[in-house]
Parts: structure tokens; C-alpha cells; sequence
């Protein structure tokens, strides 16, 4: 028996590569409350030009967009699969990913599921597993800032504090 390598799915070439080429994305789990992490990490993808595409069988529509039950009631291409649910759900979301014609699944902080992994890889999807989409394009991106977000100043000194 082998230990799961959690590390293989943290490649930063497939994530940057990942980024760079998609548009669409499917987010498993986004809420409509604005409090909620997943809410955050849509909002924000939505403002660095990417389409979301709310999944979330309890809500009808969540940052203007309609939302779908299920990845298979989608009606458009996606490009990534953004899980925020729990790890034992990842299987039956992977096997979605996969007949959707998905091109990569992303599991956020805390996903892991090594056979929802081994579902998506074995289809030829790239997974990246336990690492924020939001996290991970701020920092490919150049927009990391203390709080999140894009202050346009590059310097280690925060304002105030000289």
C-alpha cells in the first residue's frame, strides 16, 4: 500500500498553467451568503474576468448567475471545477468533472480525497488538491496583498507604519 502524495497535486506549472488558460469555472459548493469563504473566492474570481458558474442545488441564483443542482446540468463548457465540499464528497463531483468534459479539478484548503483524485487524473484532468484558487491566482497574478487584495504598491512597509 502507498501513502497518498498530496504534493503531486500541488505542481506550481499546473496551476499557473491552469490559470492562465481558463475562463470558465464551475464552483461545487458556492454560497449566496456573503460571509461564507467560497462566496469570497466567486466574487473574486468574478473580478479578475473569469465566468462562475454557481453549483449549489439550494440556490437559485448567486453573484447574478444561475445556479445549477449539478455539474451534468451545466450547459456550458467548463474549464475548472472548483470543489468547496466536503472530501467524501469528491468522488461523485470528480466523476461529474469528468463527464462534463472538464479540464481540471480544483479542491480547496482542507478537500482531499486521494480516489476523487485518481478518478479525475486516470480521465486526463489536472487536479490540484488543497490549495485556494483565489490564493494561488493572487499570487500568480501579483495581486497578494496582507488583506487580500490589490493595493498597486510594491513595497514591504505597510502605509501608516514608516
Amino acid at each position: 500500500m502507498t501513502s497518498f502524495d498530496l504534493s503531486r497535486y500541488q505542481d506550481p506549472l499546473v496551476i499557473q498553467r491552469t490559470l492562465l488558460t481558463a475562463r470558465t469555472i464551475a464552483i461545487v459548493g458556492l454560497s449566496g451568503n456573503p460571509l461564507r469563504a467560497s462566496y469570497f473566492v466567486g466574487f473574486y474570481l468574478q473580478r479578475h474576468n473569469y465566468r462562475i458558474i454557481p453549483v449549489n442545488p439550494r440556490e437559485a441564483e448567486i453573484l447574478g448567475e444561475k445556479s445549477y443542482a449539478s455539474l451534468r446540468e451545466v450547459p456550458l463548457a467548463v474549464d475548472i471545477v472548483n470543489v468547496f465540499r466536503a472530501p467524501a464528497a469528491l468522488p461523485g463531483i470528480a466523476a461529474e468533472a469528468v463527464a462534463i468534459g472538464a479540464r481540471c479539478l480544483w479542491c480547496q484548503f482542507g478537500v482531499i480525497n486521494e480516489e476523487g483524485a485518481r478518478i479525475a487524473e486516470q480521465a486526463g484532468l489536472d487536479v490540484v488538491m488543497d490549495r485556494c484558487i483565489k490564493v494561488e491566482h493572487a499570487r500568480y497574478a501579483g495581486r497578494m496583498h496582507w488583506l487580500g487584495f490589490n493595493t498597486q504598491r510594491v513595497t514591504s512597509v505597510r502605509s501608516g507604519l514608516q
